[in-house]
């Protein structure tokens, strides 16, 4: 049997222009002369579509948009999903399904079991699981009839008994992949739509490889690629067989149809980034669609000269181009000046639109219309947040004259410990590196220059003690932790949701944890304000991650 895995970039909502594309590729795939062509999860609408699922008319379009699919569907299968209305007046009221189309029509539908609801996951909020579970025979070119147990997502992340070391899975009393095979399929088909964090793909590629194993058939697993909202989805589609494990894998990152004849010894198999790779790519797809798909002219970022504005400027470069991105300087009295040169030379090497607006005549009038109310009181981070806020002011409204997408640049450790002003650095509509720790931010900036074999970021920018430039001679180390201290303490804290005794007995000295967890919890409602970031980690500050504000809990 000749399979075509069809990993395709949706856009959320889009089911017309989705269906299109889907079609456009249902024409390649039988041009390759393909018997099936598998697509990722709810690929109609794209994943995930979130309360989109609650508006009758878009579930109607779906319904329609899928008619057309399966009418392009002649001579081979198409496997596409899309949410199915259940029909039924109690539970929740759809299914996410999967359309088996051939003949110019839809001729079965298969229905999730398992529906996740962690993390970033809220299926049960929409979809009913499925009730039962039978396997769909496809006949091949030659005629012979091949029994598919057709699958989608969660329902492969499951092993009875204990998965293979470090494989990010869950451990559930119901195994429908197994239940399927048991029942005569003799290949699973899992269409996915499963987002990137850094080293989730080793987790998949043993989960996987030892899925197939242990249910003695082949396993084939199509992703979803591209970014929607804060997740990025990496594509790597790929197939696995018992003994074998991995025998083929589409590209990472990117679309891709990846077409192969089954039973084979020789498939294509992509290679896949490392992690820091990886983290790279990411950052850059995420970016671009969001740009792309909001339907932004450009973007615009303010560039101080330090590590952090210039890592979000070269991956904005790489994900829309540099006649797209513009950097703007925002002096102040407290501005060294081998910053603004930094910034300047950064702009220069990038080759972007670079500007400079002091902001000494605005922070003065501030200081002066404060004045009379400030009398006798000492200055403090109030003085430094105006600062910050005249930037964002400035900033804005750049984004607003010139439908420019302005980017925030903190990182991680920063967010999480509250390290920035909200209403000022905070401002903007995507936090490109808001999941990238410090510590990775150096890394991601040594990477790039190595890579190019010159000097894209300044040496200046990496090596200079980072600062907020907010008073004179401040860096971040004087209300910070060694920022691989901070990291290190940030990953077991938020990632690992250790407490504060168990991150001591790893070894860090106890009022330091005590105080950078009290600021992690104080700074909750900076985040609920925060631009919405690009998820790279387990563990975001975003919709994975659901705190209080207003709480009371021992750390």
């Amino acid at each position: 049997m000749r399979i075509a895995l069809a990993q395709l970039n949706p856009t959320v909502g889009d089911v017309r222009g989705n269906a299109d594309r889907i079609i456009n590729i249902i024409r390649r795939a039988a041009a390759e002369r393909a018997d099936l062509v598998v697509f990722s999860e709810l690929t109609l609408l794209g994943y995930p579509p979130k309360d989109l699922l609650l508006k009758p008319h878009l579930v109607e379009t779906c319904r329609v948009e899928l008619a057309r699919v399966a009418a392009a569907c002649t001579g081979l299968t198409a496997l596409v999903g899309f949410a199915e209305p259940t029909g039924r007046d109690v539970g929740r009221p759809l299914h996410n399904a999967l359309a088996v189309c051939r003949d110019g029509r839809v001729t079965a539908v298969h229905r999730k079991t398992l529906l996740p609801t962690y993390d970033v996951f809220d299926e049960d909020r929409y979809f009913e699981p499925a009730g039962r579970r039978e396997v769909e025979r496809v006949h091949d070119a030659t005629g012979r009839e091949w029994r598919l147990g057709l699958s989608i997502c969660e329902d492969l992340w499951n092993m009875r008994g204990r998965p293979p070391a470090g494989a990010a899975s869950r451990a559930y009393i119901q195994d429908p992949v197994g239940e399927i095979v048991a029942a005569g399929a003799e290949l699973v088909i899992n269409a996915s739509a499963s987002p990137f964090e850094a080293g989730k793909n080793e987790h998949r590629t043993r989960l996987f490889s030892a899925r197939a194993d242990e249910l003695g058939v082949p396993v084939i697993v199509v992703n979803q690629v591209g970014a929607n909202d804060d997740l990025i989805f990496d594509g790597a589609s790929a197939v696995f067989a018992p003994g074998r494990g991995l025998v083929a894998r589409a590209k990472a990152f990117e679309e891709d149809l990846l077409t192969l004849e089954w039973p084979s010894e020789s498939a294509r198999v992509e290679p896949y980034p490392d992690e820091l790779s990886s983290i790279h790519a990411g950052l850059v797809l995420g970016t671009r669609d969001y740009v792309r798909k909001c339907g932004f002219q450009g973007a615009v970022l303010g560039l101080s000269g330090g590590i952090d504005s210039a890592l979000t400027a070269v991956l904005a470069v790489e994900a829309i181009g540099a006649d797209a991105v513009h950097g703007v300087a925002l002096p102040s009295r407290f501005s060294s000046d081998h910053s603004i040169a930094d910034a300047r030379r950064l702009a220069a090497n990038l080759g972007i639109d670079f500007r400079v607006l002091p902001i000494e005549t605005i922070h003065r009038a501030f200081e002066a219309t404060l004045a009379e109310t400030f009398a006798g009181r000492a200055a403090d981070i109030t003085e430094e947040n105006v600062q910050a806020r005249v930037r964002g002011n400035l900033l804005m409204a750049l984004s607003n004259k010139f439908g420019w997408l302005l980017l925030t640049t903190g990182n991680k450790s920063e967010l999480a410990v509250g390290y920035c002003t909200l209403y000022g650095d905070m401002s903007g509509g995507l936090a490109v590196i808001s999941d990238v720790p410090k510590t990775t931010v150096y890394e991601l900036a040594r990477r790039i220059n190595r890579l190019a074999g010159r000097e894209v970021i300044p040496a200046g920018s990496i090596e200079k003690p980072p600062s907020a430039e907010l008073r004179p001679d401040q860096t971040d180390q004087d209300s910070l932790p060694p920022y691989h201290v901070l990291d290190a303490v940030l990953r077991l804290y938020v990632e690992e949701m250790r407490s504060v005794g168990q991150i001591v007995q790893a070894g860090f000295d106890e009022a330091m944890v005590r105080d950078v967890v009290r600021k992690v919890d104080a700074s909750e409602y900076k985040r609920k304000q925060a631009a919405l970031g690009l998820k790279v980690t387990s563990r975001a500050f975003g919709s994975g991650r659901r705190m209080p504000i207003a709480a009371r809990c021992e750390p």
